[in-house]
């Protein structure tokens, strides 16, 4: 097989979020993305444990920073993620989805970062009432490598 189509020597798959039924704020580790030029992150969200609405909703933001402490992190922009139709009009504070309708059905979304920060973190915030949780994990394959044939 050439090496220029095979897809899974050019990524590098990361758990971000630990599966878990989540009722408050998590965030993930600072993920190193040296040597990828960019990245895909995978939600896996399940059936909601309440009715959400603008008032009892979860969020999903991304920051980026150079540094490895996460002390300069920034949240990403528009200019930073390939939008979808899930995503909102326009990236503000580095929400990146917002939950905000009832949730019937299990799936998985997913999230292209294309910017050149070397850091990258997940986080999920929980507004309103969640007395029954959702569960989320989250995943992050870096993507085109920098070296052919990644470990």
């Amino acid at each position: 097989m050439t090496p220029n189509r095979d897809a899974a020597t050019g990524l590098f798959p990361v758990e971000a979020l630990t599966p878990a039924v989540l009722s408050a704020t998590q965030s993930s580790a600072v993920l190193d993305m040296i040597d990828f030029q960019s990245a895909t992150v995978l939600l896996h969200i399940g059936v909601g444990g309440i009715a959400f609405s603008t008032a009892n909703k979860i969020e999903v933001s991304l920051t980026v920073g150079d540094l490895a402490d996460g002390s300069d992190a920034v949240p990403v922009t528009d200019l930073d993620v390939v939008k979808d139709g899930l995503a909102p009009l326009a990236i503000t504070s580095g929400i990146v989805r917002s939950i905000v309708a009832p949730k019937a059905a299990a799936d998985i979304q997913r999230i292209g970062y294309i910017g050149g920060k070397r850091y990258l973190k997940v986080t999920v915030t929980f507004s309103g009432a969640h007395a029954t949780g959702t569960p989320i994990a989250a995943s992050i394959a870096k993507m085109r490598a920098t070296l052919k044939g990644v470990a």
